[in-house]
Order: C-alpha cells, then sequence, then structure tokens
C-alpha cells in the first residue's frame, strides 16, 4: 500500500483558493494596491457576491479584469450595452446582461463562458484548472493550445494577480452559457 503524503502548502492553498480568502502577502491593506482595490470596486459593472471571500483580491481581480486586462473585449458578446460603445464616442456602458459570458466569434474559435456558472468556478475550471490554462495557453477540454486568447502574456502573470482574477471571477454573477458557448 502506497502512502500519498500532501505538502500542507499545496493543501492550504487549495483550500484558501476554494474560500476565495487567499491571505497572501501584499494583498489585504496593502498600500501600494489599495488605490487599484478601490478603483477595481468603482469599475465593477456587475453586483459582486463577495460572502467570506477576502475583499482585496476581488477589488485587485476587478482593476485587473476590468482596467487592465481587457477580458470584456473577448468574453462579452457584445462588449457594450447599446448607445454605450465609446468607439463610437459613447460614454462607456459595458453590456451587463452578458459580462463575460463569452460568445464573441473568432474565425473558427468563440470565446468562452467565464462567469462562475458551473459549480460556482469561472469557466466551471477549479483554480488548478485556471492557473495551466492562463500560464500555457492549453485548453481544459484538452483540445490543443488556445490560440485566440492571449495567454503568453496572461502567463507573465505573478500568482498573487491569477488568484485575484480567479476570486473576482467567483464573485461576478453566473451565466448559463447559450448553445455552443
Amino acid at each position: 500500500m502506497q502512502r500519498t503524503i500532501l505538502d500542507w502548502r499545496k493543501v492550504a492553498m487549495a483550500g484558501a483558493v476554494a474560500l476565495g480568502t487567499l491571505a497572501v502577502p501584499g494583498t489585504a491593506g496593502a498600500v501600494d494596491d489599495s488605490a487599484r482595490i478601490r478603483q477595481g470596486y468603482k469599475i465593477a459593472p456587475v453586483k459582486l457576491t463577495i460572502g467570506n471571500r477576502n475583499r482585496a483580491l476581488v477589488g485587485l481581480g476587478s482593476y485587473i479584469v476590468n482596467a487592465q486586462g481587457g477580458c470584456n473585449d473577448c468574453h462579452t458578446n457584445p462588449p457594450y450595452a447599446e448607445g454605450g460603445d465609446p468607439f463610437q464616442g459613447q460614454k462607456t456602458k459595458i453590456n451587463t446582461a452578458g459580462y463575460l459570458a463569452g460568445g464573441v466569434p473568432f474565425g473558427p474559435v468563440t470565446s468562452r463562458n467565464i462567469t462562475p456558472y458551473k459549480n460556482s468556478r469561472p469557466a466551471g475550471l477549479t483554480f488548478r484548472e485556471f492557473r495551466r490554462v492562463m500560464r500555457t495557453g492549453h485548453s481544459p477540454n484538452k483540445r490543443g493550445i488556445l490560440q485566440v486568447m492571449p495567454w503568453p502574456v496572461y502567463g507573465n502573470m505573478n500568482e498573487r494577480d491569477l488568484v485575484a482574477i480567479y476570486v473576482y471571477l467567483r464573485s461576478i454573477p453566473a451565466i448559463r452559457p447559450q448553445s455552443g458557448s
């Protein structure tokens, strides 16, 4: 009989990520991130469900997703609500009804729904699967490398930022995928 010994750090990280309460150095109350966290809450286009999640990580994740990552541009179809398209000189208004629910066609592929619609997880992914997608570009369904997703850029993010994105995505409203999403 073989016994598996788990590294306590991996067990603690998995549990904290599952709850969204990871205490990563430099998060809660960090002076260097406080402005980004506040801005993340200001610009979150949808009502957030925080629960017992780390508020600093949710705010930081919102900042990364909504101010830096441009996730809405590819994962919301259409990205802007009627009369709210900044590219047409209108005041920006995000399409909250389809926020991050995917459906944007890019040639033969369509962007994924990254809301927590399945098991309360973004795109139905565990943090480990999410991190693998973001770092390597390998599709979670093992069908090759994501050709459109800018994973080479996101793969350079530090662990705290990836955790913050994941925790934020767990805090947004779930939208059931449309057929083909």
